[in-house]
């Protein structure tokens, strides 16, 4: 249908025309090609950009129904990412992982997955009306760090409900571990039922040797995949691909009309299309300087006295590959929680990580780092190590995720329903959670609507905050109050 050149960038292309066409812009957005943007924007960021922010404009594509310059970009992402058809998402991987569910559960559906889902499949069960079978995933309870779900798991999980419509994966995790995924697809195909992968940190899988299989390649029949995190687009810039005719590709595109802007920025459209190019183009030599620069962090910070370096254990159940990209330290050796040295790397030594978490600072490698960012992060985990630990002994008392899960009360789109109540935190214990709670990121809820909520749950995210952790979604950012279902 598409004549596809990997050097082609069609939604750049078609921009660029407008850009360098003189006329009158009696359309949207009001700033009319930067001339009614505040001055200090301009000054801060520039003109130029302001001129490519244009709408849906002769000659360009409507992302609901696309046909033209959107409808190409796509069909050459599908071919780079190995799918059957890529969908563009401007609302960032949340809209996908929604959609996923959307499109393969209704109301009173069962789906599988782990519980250290990310929150937006929650929202998407709240939307879809369905039921949410969790399973545990495995937790290394000397890192303090839950993986993957098991094939075998998954396989338990379906004999005990066979009536489930689809399973749901995190692959990879936050901290870059994968589970075996073939195996798993291998099991869920073997009931004919799709299997829907968050691949939202795994854009860059595919593109080397070194790195894990990309999802797609191990049998999912969906993935979302955040292009922004790992690739070289805008931030909120994510795609959705489907390889397999167990989705229904029409209830695909109608699910993403209702999550999806009308009016979509075609600055995010053409960072998608400049991504895709990129790696098409020199994905595999990106890749290679990337992981080289991993390695050398991982190898320098390794022998930093007090520090230690997640590494992949063959022996680790749920844990089948590593993204050797993702580097997790944990800094527990200098009695410091993750988020006490995650405060002194930013205020003091100039160093901002991904993921701050009670034991560990989880950073990003990607391809827009440099050997100078490497260089920075080195120096400061020294100075950290050498300046900054703590006199006194550090107690953590670990809650592992078996410990603080719950039976569901009511189905979460019947508790998001129901009339809420405040109440005291401490006189919720045993009530119905009307809200979706979780320490964030990585954004994996401790409490959901429709479970009962327990005193270790209550007292996991007291501990969170007591060592200044962020917790979102609940109503109440001090966690005094909680709003409850009013039976």
């Amino acid at each position: 249908m598409y004549n596809l050149n990997q050097s082609q960038t069609p939604i750049i292309d078609a921009l660029q025309d407008w850009v360098t066409k003189t006329h009158a812009p009696f359309y949207t957005p009001g700033h009319k090609r930067g001339i009614g943007i505040n001055p200090l924007l301009k000054q801060r960021w520039g003109a130029d950009v302001f001129g490519w922010d244009l709408p849906e404009l002769p000659g360009f594509d409507n992302l609901h129904a696309p046909s033209g310059i959107i409808a190409s970009a796509q069909a050459l992402a599908a071919e780079v990412f190995g799918a059957q058809q890529t969908w563009f998402l401007v609302n960032g991987s949340t809209a996908g992982v929604i959609t996923a569910i959307l499109a393969t559960c209704g109301e009173g559906d069962k789906i599988i997955l782990p519980r250290n889902i990310h929150s937006s499949a929650i929202a998407g069960i709240i939307h879809a009306g369905a039921v949410p079978i969790f399973i545990t995933p495995e937790y290394d309870r000397e890192l303090d760090i839950a993986h993957s779900i098991t094939p075998e798991s998954v396989k338990f999980a379906l004999e005990q409900h066979p009536d489930a419509v689809a399973v749901m994966v995190v692959y990879p995790t936050y901290y870059g571990a994968c589970g075996n995924l073939a195996a798993i697809a291998e099991i869920v195909h073997s009931y004919d039922l799709p299997l829907l992968v968050d691949e939202a940190h795994g854009a860059h899988f595919g593109f080397h040797a070194d790195l894990p299989p990309a999802a797609l390649s191990m049998g999912a029949d969906l993935t979302v995949q955040s292009t922004h995190k790992l690739l070289g687009a805008l931030t909120q810039s994510s795609m959705l691909h489907v390889n397999s005719n167990r989705i229904d590709r029409d209830r695909i595109s109608r699910s993403l009309r209702l999550l999806q802007s009308t009016s979509p920025s075609y600055l995010l459209l053409a960072s998608l299309d400049a991504a895709r190019q990129q790696m098409a183009l020199d994905g595999e030599e990106l890749m290679s300087q990337t992981i080289e620069l991993a390695k050398i962090a991982r190898a320098k910070i390794s022998q930093i006295e007090g520090l230690s370096v997640f590494e992949l254990d063959s022996k680790t159940p749920g844990c089948k590959y590593l993204d050797p990209t993702r580097l997790t330290v944990t800094v527990t050796g200098l009695n410091l929680t993750g988020f006490a040295a995650d405060e002194i790397l930013i205020e003091r030594l100039g160093v901002v990580a991904e993921l701050p978490s009670m034991r560990h600072l989880t950073f990003i490698i990607s391809l827009g780092n440099t050997l100078a960012d490497i260089d920075r992060l080195v120096r400061a985990s020294i100075e950290l190590a050498t300046n900054h630990p703590q006199d006194k002994c550090l107690e953590l008392r670990s809650i592992e995720l078996p410990r603080i899960l719950t039976s569901m009360a009511i189905t979460p789109r019947q508790a998001d329903r129901a009339r809420h109540l405040s109440v005291s935190i401490d006189d919720a214990v045993g009530k119905i959670s009307a809200e979706s709670i979780c320490p964030y990121p990585p954004g994996i809820p401790v409490l959901i609507p429709g479970e009962i909520i327990t005193s270790e749950a209550v007292d996991y995210l007291r501990q969170i905050l007591d060592f200044e952790g962020e917790i979102v979604g609940c109503s109440d950012p001090d966690l005094e109050t909680i709003l409850i279902v009013d039976c």
